[in-house]
């Protein structure tokens, strides 16, 4: 392989992730709360040695969230909610506090009030939030009061991260320095936020991603050949 090789497999490693990331954004175009995810690449000179020219070499180095609000849409259901603002929900997985902007909630047969997935929605303590089953006239304040026929019973949670964010799961997110609540947050219930994906753009951004693929590959096939050729000269001078 040759120097001139080295670059343009990298950044065809890296346009081939981005296309990926791209197209599992369009797929979730419609999923609560979901966040688009981008790519960033470095760029850095390699030297190749006295009397050669230096090297520009591109790679994928890390991914990008967009973390940008998505448009909140009236559901008129119970336990959906929606953050108007900062903050994420928080829920409680066997593997530990996680947090979400996808507040699609319900209330399940022992009466917690969950997520689809059964990982229980926590209260501004990190505690549980458990209603009675043959409850009516459920309503959650913008501050995430919850009552029951005027009974309140609890307080929705709204948190904010200490620290960076990492996926931790499809639509969940870990702080690894721990979580805040907020005091006074603004919880919308009978909406859900919507993804913030602009499938528009997804779509223009693929197509750009598989065009300039498509380019590196025919520039790795021209690199080929020409080794190709030179290694065919070098045989036949010997």
């Amino acid at each position: 392989m040759s120097d001139a090789s080295i670059p343009m497999l990298s950044r065809q490693s890296g346009l081939l992730e981005t296309a990926q990331i791209i197209a599992n954004n369009i797929a979730n175009a419609s999923t609560p709360g979901y966040k688009s995810e981008g790519v960033i690449f470095s760029e850095y000179v390699k030297a190749a040695g006295e009397g050669n020219p230096s090297l520009s070499m591109g790679h994928l180095t890390a991914r990008s969230v967009d973390f940008t609000p998505g448009v909140l849409r009236k559901t008129g259901g119970t336990f959906d909610l929606a953050l108007s603002g900062e903050g994420f929900f928080k829920v409680l997985t066997p593997e530990g506090e996680r947090l979400t902007r996808a507040g699609v909630f319900l209330l399940n047969p022992e009466g917690t009030v969950v997520d689809p997935n059964g990982f229980p929605l926590t209260d501004n303590g990190g505690g549980e939030i458990a209603l009675p089953l043959d409850a009516t006239n459920i309503a959650i304040a913008s501050d995430g009061t919850l009552s029951v026929n005027g009974e309140i019973f609890g307080q929705v949670g709204a948190f904010t991260p200490n620290g960076e964010m990492r996926r931790a799961g499809f639509n969940l997110w870990i702080s690894d320095e721990g979580t805040t609540a907020i005091e006074e947050p603004t919880i919308v219930q009978g909406s859900i936020e919507q993804s913030n994906v602009n499938p528009v753009l997804e779509f223009a951004r693929l197509i750009e991603a598989q065009r300039q693929f498509e380019a590196g590959q025919n520039a790795v096939q021209q690199e080929n050949e020409r080794l190709e050729k030179l290694i065919n000269a070098i045989r036949q001078q010997g």
